[in-house]
């Protein structure tokens, strides 16, 4: 097979910055300098040898290293960095998320979100100092996601859960519990307004933007689907931000195995067939700010669910 050496390069860069290990650090153990280093994260082509130290120190196989079938994540700052790569030069993006989507997200839910990732990280989390000095460069990551989707505007098709915006209202945008009252008051209110920003998306979607309600069950883990000019990608991941956030524990992984790409679209397809859209999904959005995050009963959903069906399914239009 043809290797894409600015891709290795790509996540050269990716796990390097997911190791915890400067730049310096790499280029010291390797022998080499840190401007050869650097030319190999542009893609400029390494010996195998090299490739082989290299995989070795960052922790992470050959295979994977060269996009050899499917690559692991074990490490949130390479999966978000990764996400990022991806994203550079894709035209469609198909995103089955939990309660908050982050690249549709409010800058007030961007600007809460170090602090919720912070909390998360509790005082018996093993590598608490390594786990701590990750959320910066999360952080920063997210924020060259956020601003180059602004800029590229790439078509966007998202899938969210009633049932977990219900949880979001409910506990509020924390990354813990045993918060203070006043806390939760304020990250309660958080909730609301990011909910009500999604709401208002519903009723007056941006150009390129397609947003589905599903009201029954979804998959625990989240993926998204990517469509650049040449191929598609699949990315699975245990990681997630908002409500319940997770940047410590999981593996991602990423492929473009034909099986698992057509398996996920025919997800993505179903889901979207059932899931309410527009003003139907604005209104059930709305009828669960009104509730303050208590639990609607089927007879509720029901109703919602018929709505769904006068309103428009087939696919997405980007599929």
């Amino acid at each position: 097979m043809a290797f894409r050496y600015d891709e290795i390069g790509n996540r050269l860069k990716a796990y390097r910055l997911g190791s915890g290990l400067s730049a310096d650090e790499i280029a010291h153990k390797l022998g080499i300098s840190r401007t050869a280093l650097y030319r190999f994260e542009k893609g400029e082509l390494a010996k195998i040898e090299t490739l082989e130290r290299l995989a070795d120190l960052l922790g992470v196989s050959i295979p994977s290293l060269l996009g050899v079938g499917i690559e692991y994540i074990p490490s949130a700052v390479t999966y978000f960095e990764r996400m990022r790569q991806i994203e550079e030069t894709a035209e469609h993006l198909m995103v089955l998320s939990g309660p908050i989507s982050f690249l549709l997200a409010s800058d007030n839910f961007e600007a809460t979100l170090e602090e919720v990732l912070t909390e998360n990280v509790t005082k018996n989390v093993v590598n608490r100092e390594r786990a701590l000095a990750d959320i910066p460069k999360i952080m920063q990551i997210l924020r060259e996601r956020k601003a180059m989707y602004r800029r590229r505007r790439p078509n966007i098709v998202n899938l969210m859960s009633a049932m977990e915006i219900e949880r979001f209202l409910h506990h509020g945008l924390i990354g813990r519990s045993g918060l203070p009252e006043d806390v939760v008051a304020q990250r309660k209110a958080l909730a609301r307004a990011e909910i009500e920003h999604f709401a208002n998306l519903l009723e007056e979607p941006p150009i390129g933007v397609q947003i589905g309600i599903v009201t029954d069950t979804l998959p625990h883990s989240g993926f998204q689907l990517f469509r650049q000019p040449d191929r598609k990608i699949l990315v699975l991941s245990p990681f997630r931000l908002g409500g319940e956030p997770n940047v410590r524990v999981g593996v991602a992984m990423i492929t473009s195995a034909p099986d698992a790409l057509s398996f996920h679209e025919a997800a993505i397809d179903e889901m979207w067939g059932r899931a309410l859209k527009g003003q139907a999904a604005a209104n059930l959005v709305r009828h669960l700010l009104a509730n303050k995050g208590r639990p609607l009963d089927e007879e509720d959903y029901a109703e919602f669910r018929q709505q769904a069906k006068k309103g428009p399914r087939g696919k997405p239009a980007l599929m």
